[in-house]
């Protein structure tokens, strides 16, 4: 596939998994209002659960790969604002709930991506429903 085909993907995702990001976001900060992060925990475990069962389907490199894992899920979840809503709680008078943040982050992400290949690859499996 040319580089052009693949960037429209990539966009084309891109501007679903970014609006999704900031519904998503702002719905659950309407709901768990709070100081902690909840919609950036929320959307980033999302993504890695959807990038788990993506994974698990042997895509990685194809147009569905560009269009749902780099596009849709690359916009859907969020590094940079993780790593700045971490800062702001570190250096704010609460500075556990930015360790908390940091934590749940990456633990919880990882076994959401764990989850969501063990889910993909069990829909692969013979018989599977």
């Amino acid at each position: 596939m040319g580089a052009g085909p693949s960037l429209l993907l990539v966009v084309l995702g891109g501007v679903l998994g970014g609006m999704g990001r900031v519904w998503l976001g702002q719905w659950v900060g309407r709901h768990a209002p709070s100081e902690f992060p909840w919609g950036t925990l929320v959307v980033n475990l999302l993504g890695a659960l959807a990038l788990g069962g993506i994974a698990a389907q042997g895509s990685a490199g194809g147009a569905l790969w560009l269009l749902l894992a780099v596009g849709l899920l690359g916009s859907f979840t969020t590094v940079s604002s993780f790593a700045y809503q971490t800062l702001t709680l570190l250096r704010g008078p609460r500075p556990g709930l930015g360790w908390l943040n940091l934590v749940m982050t990456l633990a919880l992400g990882l076994a959401a991506l764990m989850l969501g290949h063990a889910l993909g690859v069990g829909l692969l499996a013979p018989g599977a429903a």
